[in-house]
């Protein structure tokens, strides 16, 4: 029976969601368990800078992995043959791969599966299996998008996420370091969770948003700091849609990592886990170590890049000092 009257929910989301044609599940990673399944997927040929949630998603869905080095400009070196059930793994990282490298990959490899976790807003090349993440995005504790040609049989449950939304909400009120391990554990619970559809709560949230004004607040921001470190900056960098953050590689990355950190600026290590998978005379070891992610998303206005700026200046200044 119908409940009516008694205190109110959250109010519905009005917006289409970005991805509305995508299959909307729990989390990018369970996009890639639904894409094993459904494909029958034997073997998966990985970056070795990644984070090490795929290599577990693969190994609970006994598939087996094999490790491949990328370039300076993140493309895959890669020259083994593919066979029946087995897939090459690409990373977009930070939106560098444009959708006429994309296509070329899949010219070249055919089995291909694109991770945009970090670019929301581009468009899946034609037929290629391609995944997405929210939480990277958006104010959400959950929810991945998936475009593939192949359905999976099985029904799914309803994933359910109000239970996971204190971190969220709280950051709203309070300061991000009160959430903080709420927010490292929200990460972890992914890997114990099974493969659900994407909760009502996320959808809803996710048909709250104005995307357009989003894409414009990420790009005014991403170029503003593109601006002022460009000519230091080692990454010759594409301008994507709607920017996920600003790859910042510099020689000292690690080190301006944790001076911008003791100033409140919390830049992630993409991803820890690589420095002990691969050798340090490697790219993925330089750039999991010297590339700093700077935010330039949504929630920030051209003074905050010009502060991210401005410490960036001061750390350079303080390291030409030191003999």
């Amino acid at each position: 029976m119908k409940e009516l009257g008694g205190y109110f929910e959250l109010e519905y989301g009005i917006h289409p969601e970005y991805h509305q044609s995508a299959v909307a599940l729990n989390s990018g990673r369970h996009c890639l368990e639904y894409l094993i399944k459904a494909k029958k997927i034997t073997k998966l040929y990985l970056p070795s800078y990644l984070c090490s949630c795929i290599e577990t998603t693969c190994k609970k869905n006994n598939c087996s992995i094999s490790y491949y080095e990328i370039d300076n400009e993140f493309m895959p070196i890669f020259e083994d043959t593919l066979f029946d059930h087995e897939y090459l793994y690409i990373v977009n990282y930070f939106g560098q791969l444009s959708n006429h490298k994309l296509n070329v990959l899949k010219e070249k490899y055919t089995n291909i599966i694109v991770d945009n976790a970090q670019s929301f807003f581009q468009i899946p090349i034609s037929n290629t299996d391609t995944l997405y993440t929210c939480r990277k995005y958006f104010g959400v504790a959950d929810g991945g998008y998936l475009y593939t040609d192949k359905v999976l049989e099985d029904e799914l449950p309803i994933d359910l996420s109000y239970e996971r939304m204190e971190f969220v909400l709280g950051r709203f009120e309070l300061s991000a370091s009160t959430f903080y391990k709420l927010a490292a554990d929200n990460n972890d619970v992914f890997d114990k969770e099974c493969l659900k559809a994407m909760s009502k709560l996320t959808h809803n949230i996710l048909k709250s948003i104005d995307y357009n004004r989003i894409i414009e607040i990420r790009n005014h921001n991403f170029l503003h700091l593109h601006s002022s470190l460009s000519k230091e900056n080692r990454l010759n960098l594409l301008v994507p849609k709607g920017p996920y953050m600003y790859p910042y590689y510099c020689k000292e990355g690690q080190k301006l990592k944790q001076f911008l950190i003791s100033r409140k600026v919390y830049v992630p290590t993409l991803w820890p886990d690589v420095f002990d998978r691969v050798p340090k005379a490697s790219i993925s070891y330089e750039y999991a170590l010297n590339i700093v992610p700077l935010p330039c998303d949504q929630r920030y206005t051209t003074n905050d890049m010009d502060y991210i700026i401005q410490l960036i200046e001061q750390f350079n200044k303080e390291r030409k000092l030191i003999p």
